[in-house]
């Protein structure tokens, strides 16, 4: 992305030098040069070379435009960081010049401890962050717009207030927009966590399955050839003695043919 977007910022000349109308018309003119060279074009072989590379550089395909260089998702990621950063630099310039209320202060304190837990790469959201775009984008959204204009929103109607005393006070709406806030942060970082477990869970799932043998009933005959001993393990291979020879079935009891006297 970031090679197509340098490719972009060249200069024009340079850009034609290298698109695919000036390749294809030189192609041609020099298979024009090879023309004259076996003495096919004649006296008029410029303009049989300039033709062809015109007719090259009007046959080309037109150049694909580059692709928009985006962020990627980890450069989205380190910019919210650098935007919480801002914003808490904003609250503390609003606290200093005016007292918010105690429970907004509260509040404010709740939001960024939590948006800040979030975006710490120690311990390891940030990537959860980065592979979820539309969490990355509430977040986003509660950090550049939200909370910096709900403040903006109060300090401006308590100008107002004081010019018109006796009105309602602007210190419970800010209070509630707050609550809000820290509720989504909230259902944000548990939703991460419920993301994690579930990972981790699904991990755990994926090694019982690759540790289980294909067939349920081979390692229990495996260890039944394995524990029988050499002679069980032979079978009927071996020859029988003459001595273990056993009779016929319906032979009678008497001694084999081959031993009987003459």
């Amino acid at each position: 992305m970031a090679t197509s977007d340098r490719a972009d910022r060249r200069p024009s000349a340079l850009r034609y030098l290298e698109s695919r109308k000036n390749l294809t018309g030189c192609a041609l003119g020099l298979a024009g040069l090879g023309l004259y060279a076996v003495g096919a074009a004649g006296a008029y072989w410029p303009v049989v070379v300039a033709g062809l590379y015109g007719a090259g550089a009007l046959l080309a395909p037109p150049e694909r435009p580059a692709s928009p260089d985006f962020p990627a998702p980890g450069e989205q990621v380190e910019a919210l960081r650098a935007d919480l950063g801002t914003l808490e630099e904003y609250l503390s310039g609003v606290r200093s010049r005016d007292r918010l209320p105690d429970e907004a202060e509260r509040l404010l304190d709740d939001l960024t401890a939590l948006l800040s837990a979030l975006l710490d790469p120690e311990r390891g959201a940030g990537e959860a962050l980065a592979a979820d775009g539309e969490t990355l984008h509430r977040l986003t959204r509660v950090i550049r717009q939200d909370t910096p204009e709900s403040v903006d929103a109060y300090l401006r109607t308590r100008w107002w207030s004081r010019l018109t005393p006796g009105g309602q006070g602007p210190d419970e709406e800010l209070r509630r927009q707050l609550g809000l806030l820290v509720e989504e942060a909230s259902k944000v970082a548990a939703e991460l966590r419920d993301a994690e477990a579930w990972r981790q869970r699904a991990l755990t799932r994926y090694y019982e399955d690759r540790a289980a043998p294909n067939e349920p009933g081979a390692a229990g005959l495996a260890g039944l050839a394995g524990s029988a001993g050499p002679s069980e393990a032979a079978g009927p291979a071996g020859p029988a003695s003459p001595e273990t020879r056993k009779a016929p079935d319906g032979a009678g009891a008497g001694a084999a043919p081959e031993e009987r006297a003459p």
